[in-house]
């Protein structure tokens, strides 16, 4: 059956789904670009903080201890661990949500599709990678190889939406698909080179939290908050194992189901039944609440099987993410004091400077060179509307680091100093990089206007 138009012509599925695809992106890029704002401000309020009278209370306060405690059990745990061990899982299950809406019907859907942005973003971890390396070969310092492999999708995204229209969308598709597999990279880099010592015993707790999963998914529950419970189970396994807890939530998001459950009525069939039932009761002056409850029911489970749990549980999630959790985990972790960083001691300039130039550098060269490599070789081509001078945009984009840099820099230095420097290069190139973006992006904007002289 072929759908309809709300003027009554009709609409091919391939194109209605087109059409689908770039309102939801739409909507996506709309939210990362305004996040990116949020971001940024509360980065600057991180330093502003710590750089201030009050930046022992901002230290203090992100250590605090926040313990719960039943009968003799108890869990106390700081309120920086809460934010990056625990709210940032919820950025991870978002994450692997989109990772797995991608791989099913986006830019990663298949190897045509995937294989520029694919060999673009392996390229932009391998070069940075080795940069960072070659400054900081041995000791502690070389632990934070991974740190400027990273590209952080709401800042790059916020950035790019500043220069407006001029910019085709598929500069901006190819940008998301980029640092969507960056964040797969990342996550499988956190997962290999960043987790403790192994205990096995963890993966029985972290298998039984995914049988749950699987389980409950087999029966047909389609609202999200029952996952909860098997959710909490996973992290507590992983946490246990030694692998860093937020894999929890990529390892749900790729678990989420990408089709809508299957009902015995179409859910706009039992939705209109619904709203009739409602008008129905609801004629009298003093409808019986008794009467309305079941239609109401019938109303909310319509709504839940309507859109895949992919996208449903995606949308609902992700402005709590840009708005809430990724600027929290900004204010807690971006407050590197400048004072408080001794460049001199321990290697800390190097790590700074490595980091700095592998994100600013490394990122735009690994990025373009892996695309001319792959175009010159004739394994693809570029997107239509997508020049060279786009991927030059992209590329240097790709070098605004910050929330995952800064994540996995707490994961790789247990050197105070090292990690503050660390912080300091992630800042420092994400904002070199969002003024060469600009300034790049401008000037090719202004060459492509008409000279109306």
């Amino acid at each position: 059956m072929t759908p309809k138009t709300s003027t009554g012509s009709t609409l091919p599925r391939a194109q209605l789904l087109a059409e689908r695809a770039f309102s939801t992106l739409e909507k996506f890029l709309h939210i990362e670009a305004f996040s990116g704002v949020v971001l940024l401000l509360a980065a600057a309020a991180a330093l502003i903080w710590a750089n201030s009278s009050y930046a022992d209370g901002y230290h203090h306060f992100w250590h605090t201890t926040i313990a719960v405690s039943v009968g003799s059990w108890s869990i106390s745990q700081s309120l920086h661990f809460l934010i990056n061990d625990g709210l940032m899982t919820i950025f991870f299950l978002v994450v692997g949500m989109e990772i797995r809406r991608e791989i099913h019907e986006g830019a990663l859907a298949s190897m045509r599709l995937a294989a520029l942005p694919l060999a673009a973003a392996v390229g932009g971890v391998v070069a940075p990678a080795l940069i960072y390396f070659a400054l900081n070969p041995s000791g502690e310092q070389a632990h934070g190889w991974a740190v400027p492999t990273a590209t952080d999708i709401a800042f790059a995204v916020g950035v790019l939406a500043l220069l407006g229209r001029s910019i085709p969308s598929n500069v901006r598709v190819f940008l998301l698909a980029l640092a969507i597999i960056d964040d797969i990279v990342a996550v499988l880099i956190i997962a290999i080179f960043y987790s403790g010592g192994m205990d096995y015993s963890g993966f029985l707790i972290a298998a039984l939290g995914i049988l749950l999963v699987l389980g409950m998914q087999r029966i047909g529950i389609v609202s999200a908050y029952p996952y909860v419970v098997p959710g909490v189970v996973l992290w507590l396994g992983l946490l246990q194992t030694g692998a860093h807890p937020t894999l929890a939530g990529v390892v749900l998001g790729l678990m989420t189901p990408v089709f809508a459950p299957r009902t015995r009525a179409h859910p706009l069939e039992v939705a209109s039944k619904a709203v009739k039932d409602l008008l129905h009761h609801t004629e009298d002056d003093k409808p019986d609440p008794h009467h309305l409850a079941q239609p109401l029911k019938q109303l909310k489970h319509a709504q839940l099987t309507l859109l895949p749990p992919v996208s449903r549980v995606q949308m609902a999630l992700h402005p709590y993410v840009a708005f809430g959790i990724m600027p929290l985990f900004a204010l807690a972790n971006a407050g590197v004091s400048l004072n408080g960083v001794d460049l001199s001691a321990n290697g800390s300039m190097i790590v700074m400077l490595g980091v700095l130039i592998a994100l600013v550098l490394g990122k735009p060269l690994g990025i373009i060179a892996a695309s001319v490599l792959m175009v010159r070789m004739g394994w693809c081509a570029l997107p239509p509307g997508v020049t060279w001078s786009g991927v030059c945009l992209v590329g240097l984009l790709a070098g605004i680091g910050f929330t995952m840099s800064i994540f996995i820099a707490t994961l790789a230095f247990t050197d105070p100093n090292l990690l503050g420097a660390a912080k300091l290069g992630i800042l420092l190139a994400s904002l070199t990089a969002a003024i060469l973006g600009l300034a790049w992006g401008f000037i090719q904007a202004r060459r492509k206007q008409p000279d109306v002289t």
